[in-house]
């Protein structure tokens, strides 16, 4: 049974002890669903079967230096909390090691060999939204593509 981590002092004890290492989230039905014969995801654009499981890499980057770690792994579980509600009911983040083998089409890490740690609880996605809202920046959101300007019904840019 996987454990689950329930707010982002444990995220951070578990990425700490790791030490940067290489930690990702997954927003699918859980290693039950995708580690099988091939751990595979499939382009949502044309289907394309990749060559490893998208996920999210945790690591830190160097420019981030001594900050808060907390408010990185919050950043990090903000930037994608909307692959929940787009990949339909029973979605919910897990953290994995693993090891990078490719990049998807949206540059995100592909995955292999991949190891689950834990299940990440709801009360960590509200911590973390908390953590990111009170940051107060007017510029910064998740990266969700269902914003785009085509899906609000202005017009798409042209290539002029």
């Amino acid at each position: 049974m996987l454990p689950t981590v329930k707010d982002l002092a444990e995220l951070t004890r578990l990425f700490e002890a790791e030490d940067d290492g290489d930690l990702y989230v997954r927003w699918s039905h859980g290693p039950g669903a995708d580690l099988g014969d091939t751990e595979s995801s499939r382009d949502g654009l044309t289907g394309i079967a990749l060559p490893g499981l998208s996920a999210n890499s945790l690591r830190r980057e160097p420019w981030w230096r001594d900050r808060s770690v907390r408010l990185w792994l919050a950043r990090r579980l903000y930037d994608y909390e909307h692959l929940r509600d787009l990949r339909g009911p029973g979605v919910r983040p897990w953290v994995l090691r693993g090891r990078e083998i490719a990049r998807g089409p949206d540059n995100e890490p592909l995955v292999v060999d991949a190891e689950p740690l834990a299940w990440v609880a709801d009360e960590v996605l509200h911590e973390a939204r908390r953590l990111v809202d009170e940051q107060g920046s007017g510029e910064w959101g998740p990266m969700d593509r269902r914003s785009s300007p085509a899906a609000d019904g202005r017009p798409p840019r042209g290539n002029n």
